[in-house]
């Protein structure tokens, strides 16, 4: 395969990865956003937060530039369980929290009003981003012996035991056991941005693909690491999720037993993601031609990003 190592990474650091100064910029709305919620809270007269926490590709650090810098941030706010009382003093349902929330973050000023959805509250914002704030309590039991411990349950359709965080401690986890260096975020994170990149290499595409979270789980299944060469690493990944979904198509949450992040046995998004990649390996077919040039192997590689 023709070497163009050093031609993604250069990609990958000017056109993939989130530059410092847009993370800084989401960092300032999350903050802005949690600011509003807990004033909002307040004059409400309604429970304080006990936490906030980044969530998703964000706190993962798997986000990926977009030209109409398309950015959903994820932050769930957390309750103790005994502080989400209704007025009538009987334990708030799931949507009651959650109205809650979109009540506090509606101060007037939005131009679309913060909307209940059903695993979150989201906040539209005037530059076109969204920030999406799934709602936590957490619950504290004790044993027989009067030990007491903690899990937090998300306010769905109904109250479902779940906490977003422990999905990014996963990836952290297979992100340093995984990757071949310790670098610049590391491969395997690298791999994921350039995969889910790809993924959104063409508008068209959007509404059809899996989603980022699912190629994330993907590429932790399938990594094939390499070093040496940042191209080889992410065709080979590319050539091994192909695979992996052409016998099965259903990808497993990471951290939640007996759910699944696609749809039944035969997801269409994780089809079109199939087909897609095998697109790409077609693409990238002349690079393993003994006479393939610098200028044949990097057309290629412009085809398959569409720059």
């Amino acid at each position: 395969m023709y070497n163009c190592a050093n031609d993604l990474l250069a990609y990958h650091d000017d056109r993939v990865t989130l530059p410092q100064a847009e993370r800084t910029n989401m960092r300032e709305r999350r903050d802005a956003s949690r600011e509003r919620l807990k004033k909002g809270l307040k004059d409400k007269g309604k429970p304080t937060p006990r936490e906030f926490a980044s969530q998703g590709s964000y706190a993962m650090k798997t986000m990926t530039q977009h030209p109409a810098k398309d950015y959903d941030i994820d932050d769930g706010v957390y309750f103790d369980k005994a502080v989400l009382v209704g007025e009538r003093g009987a334990e708030m349902t799931a949507l009651q929290a959650r109205q809650m929330v979109r009540n506090a973050l509606d101060d007037g000023s939005f131009k679309t009003p913060p909307e209940v959805r059903k695993n979150c509250v989201r906040v539209y914002y005037f530059a076109g981003y969204c920030v999406d704030v799934p709602v936590y309590r957490r619950v504290t039991t004790k044993d027989i012996f009067g030990n007491e411990s903690d899990y937090h349950e998300l306010a769905s359709s109904d109250w479902k035991r779940s906490d977003a965080r422990d999905v990014s401690k996963w990836f952290e986890d297979e992100n340093t056991k995984q990757s071949p260096d310790s670098i610049n975020g590391r491969q395997l994170r690298r791999v994921v941005r350039e995969i889910k990149k790809y993924a959104r290499s063409r508008e068209s595409w959007s509404s059809q693909i899996l989603s980022g979270f699912g190629i994330t789980k993907l590429v932790t299944e399938c990594f094939q690491g390499d070093i040496w060469r940042e191209d080889r690493a992410l065709y080979d990944t590319m050539k091994a999720i192909r695979d992996r979904l052409s016998w099965n198509l259903v990808v497993e949450h990471p951290v939640t037993p007996n759910e699944t992040i696609t749809n039944g046995t035969d997801d269409p998004r994780a089809r079109f993601l199939r087909a897609r990649l095998t697109d790409a390996i077609d693409m990238l077919a002349p690079l393993f031609e003994h006479d393939c040039t610098r200028t044949k192997a990097l057309k290629c590689w412009d085809k398959v990003y569409s720059t």
